[in-house]
């Protein structure tokens, strides 16, 4: 298996800050991996340096010299004065530049070049290519081609660029939080993609089903060393713990050896000049060695929010609309104590819409919400990230409370519930601008928990959040003694935390469903599944004496015999028609304007084909 892309001792330092040193990985061909770490530790910069976007403080990237990288990173580079398509098509690879010289010697009428170019277009399916570029794009939800780049939402920006690197179909694909501003539909297209693509991959994501389904290899970089890990993200968590048990054992283990060590060299004599001099040396190592931090320990808390009333909050009979877009139509419900709730729908669905109508940021058109005396919320937003940048971590907590109430009449200071959330006492003295953004967004994740709220809304909390603060975060959930409302495209998070499901289903509509987003998608694929079967079954219920006529009904019937004929006889037609204008264009002797016209011709008969060889394949799979 060649070997990709090889990093060698390489360590990044911005001013006094070290991410990391000495790490070494190699990247061989067809091998899918996932970076995990803590946010701050430097999977960004990792990335950058990968892709060769930033060089590291020292060590050395090398690879082979053919390959190709497509990179997205997290705030993607795009042209804003370009339209999508101009964008698409601005990305410097083979492909684009075979089509761009193309259509630059069929303007010119260049018969020296065009044959020749010809083939490279066959040898790259580029004929179909507008074809792929508007699937892609229709999939991730950008169905505008002409809109500029800079009237595009930064969430639609993310998704072009997406688009972009995946339709440059490179050798290696590095991708930095690629599941970022899609919605669960993208996110499952995304995940059977890559798991089919022969592409290379190197990402950092935070969703956990999508690493576990998709990746074969993990990274994590732990207190600035890297460790390897061949295979998912199941296999990854066994053998952590592992580790972590390992170290722990050799921790302790060095602890009760220092006593003893400590205890004979206080006993011995200051006067002799004989002790052995391994033996203080060893002291030094054993020292340093059981300093050193044993595994993560965790708080154990009860999570209390303060006394709920018996009234929570009733929704009655509310409607919303902007436009002629409908959020809410006639939307009632009564919430309940300590109920957890996931919200999913498609992006614009009116999700947050729905967020900001029970707290009363917005109001709604027709109907009421009702809210209890004794409810307090804590709502975490997608954009609620406000803190003055020269402002220690420790003071921006300091200003909500110097305790954090815990249940059972038991409190944490700000330094334990900071520490409980993965800021080790070193970091709360530092200023909030030398935080990472991933680290900001937790420090404003504890800013909201530590009001000590009864009413819990989360808006996306999963996003730019690493694995160990989302396994903390759960943890605290799970005991929080009051309501969550949680909007996530993270179906690992949405599985392990809520009861129930809003499903925002279009034109107002909002479903019920008593169960987690895998028991959600389970219950809907059995309901498009049968009503795929409703709609294609064109005979009625069979009794029993007609059971082997209805053994037959997934069989061709005569009419679409004779259509699959058909079919193949027109499809035989049209490849000998574009055969014919293939020819005609590599000739040489037509003048440009039919030139033109012939190649356009031939780009129209490639879509006919393909719609007509799907239909074939449907035909033939039903005839089997």
């Amino acid at each position: 298996m060649a070997s990709f892309l090889q990093a060698e001792n390489i360590s990044k330092q911005i001013g006094d800050l070290l991410l990391f040193e000495d790490l070494s990985l190699n990247i061989d061909e067809g091998e899918k991996i996932a970076l995990i770490a803590k946010n701050g530790t430097g999977k960004t910069s990792l990335l950058n340096i990968l892709a060769g976007t930033d060089t590291p403080t020292n060590g050395t990237i090398s690879g082979k010299n053919d390959i190709v990288i497509g990179y997205l990173p997290q705030e993607p580079l795009l042209n804003p004065i370009n339209n999508v398509f101009e964008e698409i098509l601005h990305a410097d690879t083979p492909l684009n530049s075979v089509i761009k010289s193309y259509e630059k010697a069929l303007a010119a009428n260049d018969q020296k070049q065009l044959p020749g170019l010809i083939d490279q277009m066959d040898q790259l399916n580029a004929w179909d290519y507008d074809t792929r570029i508007k699937t892609t794009l229709g999939v991730l939800n950008i169905n505008s081609y002409e809109q500029k780049v800079n009237t595009l939402s930064g969430g639609q920006q993310k998704r072009l660029a997406l688009a972009k690197v995946l339709l440059q179909e490179p050798d290696l694909l590095i991708l930095d939080e690629p599941t970022n501003h899609l919605d669960l539909e993208m996110i499952e297209w995304l995940e059977n993609h890559l798991t089919q693509s022969k592409a290379t991959l190197f990402m950092v994501t935070h969703d956990r089903y999508f690493l576990d389904r998709v990746c074969n290899v993990i990274y994590e970089i732990d207190d600035h060393t890297l460790y390897r890990y061949q295979g998912n993200y199941a296999y990854y968590l066994e053998k952590r713990q592992e580790r972590i048990q390992q170290h722990q054992a050799s921790v302790e283990k060095a602890q009760n050896l220092f006593r003893k060590e400590l205890d004979w060299m206080r006993r011995m004599p200051k006067a002799r000049g004989t002790k052995a001099k391994y033996r203080k040396d060893a002291f030094g190592n054993i020292k340093e060695k059981a300093h050193e931090n044993i595994a993560e320990q965790q708080v154990n808390i009860t999570a209390a929010g303060k006394r709920m009333g018996n009234k929570i909050i009733e929704i009655h009979q509310v409607k919303k609309q902007f436009g002629d877009l409908k959020i809410l139509d006639n939307f009632s419900y009564t919430f309940d104590r300590y109920e957890k709730v996931g919200i999913v729908g498609p992006n614009g669905s009116g999700k947050s819409t729905l967020l900001n109508l029970i707290t009363q940021q917005l109001n709604p058109d027709q109907g009421e919400i009702i809210t209890g005396q004794t409810i307090q919320f804590g709502y975490y937003r997608q954009k609620g990230l406000h803190f003055e940048e020269d402002t220690k971590v420790i003071d921006v907590v300091r200003e909500i409370a110097e305790t954090v109430h815990i249940g059972n009449g038991q409190t944490l200071s700000v330094t334990q519930f900071l520490n409980y959330f993965l800021f080790p006492p070193k970091t709360h003295y530092n200023y909030v601008r030398k935080l990472s953004g991933g680290e900001k967004r937790r420090l404003y994740l504890v800013s909201i928990l530590m009001q000590n709220p009864n009413f819990l809304i989360l808006d996306e909390p999963t996003n730019d959040l690493d694995i160990h603060t989302l396994n903390v975060l759960e943890e605290y959930l799970a005991s929080f003694r009051g309501c969550v409302i949680v909007v996530s495209h993270d179906r690992f998070f949405m599985d392990k935390i809520v009861d129930h499901l809003f499903v925002f289903e279009g034109q107002g509509s909002i479903k019920d469903f008593p169960g987690n987003y895998s028991q959600y998608r389970a219950w809907k694929s059995e309901q498009d599944k049968t009503k795929t079967q409703k709609t294609t079954s064109s005979a009625p219920a069979k009794n029993k004496t007609e059971e082997p006529a209805a053994k037959q009904s997934n069989k061709l019937t005569y009419k679409e015999r004779l259509e699959l004929q058909e079919v193949e006889t027109e499809i035989d037609h049209l490849e000998a028609e574009k055969t014919q204008l293939e020819n005609e264009v590599s000739s040489g002797s037509l003048p440009n304007d039919e030139l033109i016209e012939k190649s356009e011709q031939i780009a129209k008969l490639m879509e006919t084909i393909e719609q007509k060889t799907e239909r074939w394949m449907e035909l033939s799979e039903k005839e089997q």
